[in-house]
């Protein structure tokens, strides 16, 4: 009999010693005499326990971790084939309660299955939404998608189905799906994930979006900084199009789409929907004045649909099963899941996907377990070097895209940054303005300029010059930032720089904000 074991191969699992943990392994079951097949995964998204492995046994998956190579031998003489005792042994994959908690809707076939297997994927529910979608015509399928209530996961959670509908609704034939999969926020992940761990649930998620808008072709434009993302996909890609997933007949339908993937430099502000289309197209990646919107004439002047990852991935649960089992999740105009992306000081570091609502502290005190080193959470960024700082005087603040803003914070991508009692908040909010200036495409004033004036102006307040006068003039630099930038770039910088000067003042030398203290 042959012991089947899973390892990870996503790429933050091979950073702390997965593929050692592999090759170990093999060779200890080899000394032994022991048959063993490995099975390589995507990771489950604990990577405070990478490398988690899993051992199949006749009651299911038992998993271990985290375990380096050098643990092989020890698991082998505690009889983990057998899902024996061991330091490292975690129990039942599906009992873990930090994943047992979640809701998966998304990320449900990730550390299940070979991404590189079709028939893992078909076996586990996959291309059943495709199917349905076969089946239906264009309107339904929009339809379908707006009665979900599913919002872009890229960070501005602009609803899905209208966007799609305006792309087929255009009035030029040839129509573009475009995902975003330029995941450049700190603290985030999600993506990868999905690319390395489950490709085909992106593939089917925009080969649906181009049935509904009459689309034909598409394009994952991906930063070159995710290799082992792109030779996943790109092997996906291949598959699907070899097995008539992709190509000029799908599933013997008679309707065609197929996929290419575009690498990106690493451009931060490339994120950004029409910089990414500028370079998608080979230009350098310069905002586009807005209108025309990309879904009138995006990519090679076609309308076009731009997604990020996420919202692809949720598109075939939500044809399979229905708009109504997506939007029994969440709460308000924030429905189905979101994948919140644990980083920074969280001692339960990873990705853990469930509907919106819980509470900033839920998510970062009880969730994320505090800090690794037991100090005091100070701040919790949510949404990436351009989201607000949160003390936890505002960790009451539910999750929810509406629920933030009117606390002038951002849900973004869905990271958060947790940073204990030794932050410095001052330097956090020069970082903010220093980011903005490094990665700015150039292209407007407030942001090419603004960022540059807003570090040298917190650099006065930090040294005690004249820090009233100074802190009154990065209030009005950040306003015009905020309402004078062509995009997200300049006019979400003043969300970090703001929510530190407001929250913590006395990391400025300042009793308090200078029209409160007066």
């Amino acid at each position: 009999m042959v012991a089947r074991v899973y390892v990870p191969k996503d790429s933050a699992a091979v950073a702390v010693g997965a593929d050692g943990v592999a090759t170990a392994l093999q060779a200890a079951a080899a000394e032994r005499g022991v048959a063993l097949d490995i099975t390589r995964t995507g990771s489950h998204g604990l990577y405070w326990a990478e490398p988690m492995i899993e051992v199949e046994t006749v009651d299911g998956r038992v998993s271990y971790g985290p375990v380096s190579a050098e643990d092989a031998s020890a698991l082998f003489d505690a009889d983990f084939l057998e899902g024996g005792d061991h330091p490292s042994r975690l129990g039942p994959t599906a009992a873990i309660p930090w994943l047992k908690r979640q809701t998966r809707l998304t990320f449900s076939r990730c550390g299940i299955i070979d991404p590189t297997s079709l028939a893992d994927y078909e076996k586990n529910g996959g291309y059943a939404g495709l199917a349905r979608a076969l089946s239906l015509g264009g309107e339904t399928i929009i339809a379908t998608v707006e009665a979900s209530g599913l919002r872009g996961r890229g960070g501005a959670g602009f609803p899905a189905g209208r966007k799609w509908r305006t792309v087929a609704d255009a009035a030029l034939a040839e129509k573009i799906i475009v995902c975003n999969a330029d995941e450049g926020d700190s603290g985030t992940f999600a993506d990868r994930m999905i690319m390395e761990g489950d490709p085909f649930v992106l593939i089917e998620g925009m080969t649906i979006a181009g049935f509904a808008v009459g689309a034909k072709r598409g394009f994952v434009y991906i930063r070159s900084e995710y290799p082992d993302a792109i030779a996943a996909t790109e092997t996906a890609i291949a598959i699907a199009r070899r097995s008539g997933r992709l190509g000029d007949d799908i599933n013997g339908s008679g309707r065609g789409f197929d996929l290419e993937i575009r690498v990106g430099a690493g451009s931060y502000v490339c994120g950004e929907e029409t910089a990414l289309l500028e370079s998608l197209e080979g230009k350098r990646g310069v905002v586009r004045a807005r209108p025309p919107l990309p879904a009138h004439r995006g990519a090679f002047g076609l309308p076009t649909v731009v997604n990020n990852v996420l919202t692809f991935a949720a598109i075939p649960f939500i044809l399979d099963e229905g708009a109504d089992a997506y939007a029994q999740h969440g709460i308000e105009r924030s429905r189905g899941t979101m994948p919140i992306q644990l980083a920074g000081m969280a001692k339960y570091g990873g990705l853990f996907e469930t509907g919106f609502g819980l509470t900033l502290g839920e998510l970062v005190e009880d969730i994320g377990g505090g800090c690794w080193n037991d100090r005091p959470i100070r701040a919790a960024q949510v949404g990436g070097p351009l989201g607000a700082y949160f003390p936890p005087s505002l960790f009451d603040t539910p999750f929810d895209y509406e629920a933030f803003a009117a606390r002038d914070g951002l849900i973004g991508h869905g990271g958060i940054v947790v940073f204990d009692d030794t932050v410095d908040m001052a330097r956090q909010a020069r970082f903010g303005m220093e980011f903005c200036a490094f990665e700015s495409c150039g292209k407007c004033t407030p942001c090419r300029i603004g960022s540059t004036r807003g570090v040298e102006t917190i650099d006065r307040i930090r040294a005690g010059i004249d820090r009233a006068a100074n802190v009154a003039i990065l209030e009005d630099l950040c306003e015009t930032m905020k309402y004078g930038s062509l995009c997200a770039l300049g006019g979400f910088t003043p969300y970090p720089v703001m929510s530190a000067l407001r929250h913590f003042p006395e990391d400025f030398g300042l009793e308090a904000m200078p029209e409160a203290a007066g």
